[in-house]
């Protein structure tokens, strides 16, 4: 999807919602948004900011002929303490699979990440 975040050209969202673990997320931009998006009647936002896997989005990026910055769950964080380690899996294989794009992943869960990748 085509975003007005300046660093970035698109964003794609296999999950929505999070839970808050820091300072940082108190004022959070996709929390606000998750309930506008809810409100708007958009399906992938019924559950408002209740942290939500959506494998049906996994298919996108291929889609995306064109290539693109592309900033990986604006609206959640990959390391969430309930995403199943097989989804990140999914998410990095779609990733690898689609070369002609450059994906951005940011998380507040670093120790998560660092755990999850060091495992092979």
């Amino acid at each position: 999807m085509k975003t007005k975040i300046e660093w970035t050209e698109k964003t794609w969202n296999p999950t929505t919602g999070c839970t808050k673990i820091s300072e940082g997320c108190l004022n959070c931009y996709a929390e606000i948004l998750s309930k506008r998006l809810k409100c708007m009647g958009i399906k992938k936002y019924k559950n408002e900011f209740k942290f939500t896997i959506h494998p049906e989005c996994l298919k996108e990026p291929y889609l995306w002929k064109k290539p693109s910055m592309i900033f990986v769950n604006s609206m959640s964080d990959l390391f969430h303490k309930d995403m199943p380690f097989s989804f990140i899996q999914d998410v990095f294989r779609v990733m690898n699979e689609n070369p002609r794009h450059i994906f951005q992943v940011l998380t507040k869960r670093a120790d998560i990440c660092y755990q999850q990748l060091n495992m092979y």
